[in-house]
């Protein structure tokens, strides 16, 4: 009789549990300006940078606010961010009503928004991240906000599904390029400032990533900011004698025209040797999913014929 009663009080048990699986993910999480405690596990999400946006989406959570929403879809591209996500004002200085008018149950921050720290505590439990700082590795810290959020928001496995299938693209794109002997070349990542600079990413940026699992040498031997990139005129490329150029859009309006009549462009190596590729956007301070979008466009550009056709 005894036995009867524990196995229907364990069946209640079980099936009360199967009832609130949210309670499975309480627990209080550390971050970089502190700790949050979760009881519950949150629904409603804002991100105020779009790292963060990436890695909500790619969980499978469609975050209700997002900072520079329209800003994403034109840098950003992927994954796709629904229309109806609300803007809560700019990366830099979001407004604080309009995040909490919808009534978030967590927000992803990073350490630029220090000063507003307490003001956001306020309005929901804030879990701050920074990808980019001083001697952070970014894809590595992409990755752990990855895990960590997928462990707030119950989807782990998902998570982890999602690394698993960069970590496939990396390989797939560097067979790619083995079989038709285009790695161990240098390249020359770069955004297009205006027609006599450019903004060219360096060894510690997120990009390294993919030129390391493509097998493609990095051409600029100089260290970056912490955001992985260097400000430099046409002419610091001129030594790069053996590298191609990626030029990753968008570029200034009528740039073509103005490059090809520019001194600075027309006499460097690459441009001689038509080895200029022209991507789609990839945004270079994301998570980890521009590491995948970048192997991508990157091969398909590389296996495709090179030709001065930044415009």
């Amino acid at each position: 009789m005894f036995t009867n009663r524990c196995s229907l009080h364990l069946c209640w048990l079980a099936a009360l549990i199967g009832l609130f699986p949210v309670l499975a993910n309480a627990g209080t999480w550390q971050h970089e300006q502190g700790s949050l405690t979760l009881e519950t596990t949150p629904q409603r999400v804002v991100a105020l940078n779009w790292a963060a946006t990436e890695a909500l989406l790619l969980l499978g959570v469609t975050p209700v606010g997002v900072a520079d929403r329209d800003g994403y879809r034109v840098w950003v591209k992927e994954p796709e961010l629904p229309e109806d996500v609300a803007n809560i004002g700019t990366r830099v200085a979001p407004s604080l009503e309009a995040i909490a008018q919808l009534k978030p149950d967590l927000i992803v921050s990073s350490s630029e928004m220090a000063p507003a720290a307490d003001l956001l505590q306020r309005i929901a439990p804030t879990y701050v991240v920074s990808v980019y700082k001083e001697g952070a590795r970014p894809f590595k810290k992409a990755r752990d906000m990855l895990l960590t959020l997928g462990r707030m928001l119950d989807r782990e496995a998902r998570a982890e599904a999602v690394l698993r299938d960069i970590e496939q693209t990396l390989t797939t794109q560097r067979q790619r390029l083995e079989s038709a002997g285009l790695t161990g070349r240098p390249v020359a990542l770069v955004n297009f400032l205006d027609d006599r600079h450019v903004r060219i990413y360096a060894k510690n940026g997120l990009f390294q990533t993919t030129l390391d699992a493509l097998g493609l040498d990095n051409a600029w031997p100089h260290e970056g900011n912490y955001w992985g990139f260097s400000v430099v005129g046409l002419e610091a490329i001129a030594p790069l004698y053996n590298s191609r150029i990626v030029a990753i859009a968008p570029t200034p309006p009528g740039l073509a025209a103005t490059l090809a009549s520019s001194p600075f462009w027309t006499y460097l190596p690459a441009v001689k040797r038509q080895q200029v590729y022209r991507i789609e956007p990839v945004w270079p301070f994301g998570g980890v999913y521009p590491v995948k979008r970048l192997a991508i466009l990157l091969a398909d550009s590389l296996l495709a014929e090179g030709s001065d056709n930044v415009r």
